[in-house]
């Protein structure tokens, strides 16, 4: 049974980009009338100013804007150096952006498995994966939560390996160590990557990304690199490519940074209400918000801020999950299934090394998980009329 839509509630979107974009209207939109009458289209102030803007949020001493999330991944391994070869580790359940940028560079991608309760990286299947070869980790905060760093940074450092933090769907998060301090994702290993994809936590209008780093020889040369190799005009120091964000997109998002903790504040009420309503189903497992096996926060706790909830994504155990899938869209309510082939089933990465024992929770979650709208606009009454229909068909 299918309870009544009401007829005052609006279209549930995915992504609601139109309603977040008519709250802030005005703003957004002179800044963008700003930079049409400079006609600084590249490398314009609002460039440098979001960029001075994001290093003192993330509270790192460099941010390297560019023009994709795609493209930050790669420049930041061109940046270290990483040469054709060069295994590096990363997770088999994320977007093919993560290995894609790694089989592009004539490095050799090594997926590994992940946790079956944060998606994020096994660490137990990373340890196990380490060979003479192998130079750098690209740990994934999959879906808004902190993968465990206190864990990757200890092996990284005893085995001299470079971390990528891939922080396309966790800008804002912040990881709590074990000591209990705490840092923004992205800012942790030795250099982090973003994505500013309009459906994003922090998005603008197009595409856009960012390279975060605190070693100031490889903000050097990563300048360098996103701008065709020059430090000087008609000058190429290193090897590089064409990676600039434009200004309009500069300027859409140094609008909207000082709002990205009420973003992500808002979607983690978002959260909270599909947990509480889905807490006496058997047949859902709704999120964990534990980075780590020390972490404290076992809920959305008004303090927590370890996951922004960039997609939120139940496990659906009664075997229904497509079911269900078709269910919710013939009810008007959008869903998602991330990620439905597993990167190393996909036939531009496939390779005879992969086993399928070595990926027991990536084949499951491929079957089970299912995400569900996710934006900060969601209202209850668009909340109420998602629970209740999965409840009722699941229950």
């Amino acid at each position: 049974m299918t309870p009544t839509k009401p007829v005052s509630m609006k279209k549930i979107q995915m992504v609601d980009l139109q309603g977040q974009y008519s709250n802030i209207k005005k703003t957004i939109d002179s800044s963008i009338e700003e930079v049409l009458n400079s006609s600084a289209y590249i490398n314009g102030p609002y460039v440098h100013q979001f960029q001075a803007d994001l290093e003192k949020y993330l509270s790192v001493k460099h941010v390297i804007p560019c023009a994709n999330g795609t493209d930050a991944l790669q420049i930041a391994m061109m940046g270290l150096g990483l040469e054709q070869g060069d295994e590096v580790i990363t997770v088999d359940f994320t977007f093919a952006a993560t290995v894609e940028v790694i089989a592009l560079l004539k490095l050799t991608p090594v997926l590994i498995d992940v946790e079956p309760d944060t998606f994020n990286i096994d660490i137990d299947a990373l340890k196990k994966a380490i060979t003479p070869k192998t130079k750098a980790i690209v740990p994934v905060h999959l879906f808004g939560l902190c993968a465990n760093m206190d864990a990757v940074m200890e092996i990284a450092k005893k085995h001299n390996l470079f971390v990528i933090e891939d922080t396309a769907q966790a800008i804002g998060a912040s990881y709590t160590f074990k000591d209990g301090s705490k840092q923004k994702v992205g800012t942790i290993g030795h250099v982090g990557t973003t994505s500013f994809f309009p459906s994003k936590n922090l998005g603008c209008y197009g595409d856009g990304g960012a390279i975060f780093t605190n070693d100031d020889d490889l903000a050097h040369t990563i300048r360098g690199m996103v701008n065709h190799g020059m430090y000087k005009r008609y000058y190429h120091d290193v090897v590089g490519v064409n990676s600039r964000l434009d200004s309009i997109q500069a300027a859409v998002l140094k609008t909207k940074l000082p709002l990205l903790d009420k973003y992500c504040d808002a979607r983690r009420d978002a959260a909270r209400y599909y947990n509480n309503a889905f807490s006496q189903n058997a047949n859902i497992i709704t999120p964990t918000t534990k980075s780590n096996a020390t972490s404290n926060c076992g809920e959305i706790c008004d303090s927590c801020d370890c996951h922004v909830f960039h997609q939120y994504t139940i496990k659906i155990m009664n075997g229904k999950r497509n079911e269900l899938h078709q269910h919710l869209l013939d009810n008007g309510i959008p869903n998602a299934i991330y990620y439905p082939v597993p990167l190393h089933a996909q036939k531009a990465y496939k390779d005879s090394r992969y086993k399928e024992d070595d990926f027991t929770t990536t084949n499951e979650l491929i079957e089970t998980v299912i995400s569900l709208p996710m934006h900060t606009e969601l209202d209850k009454e668009q909340l109420a009329f998602i629970t209740k229909t999965i409840n009722d068909f699941v229950g």
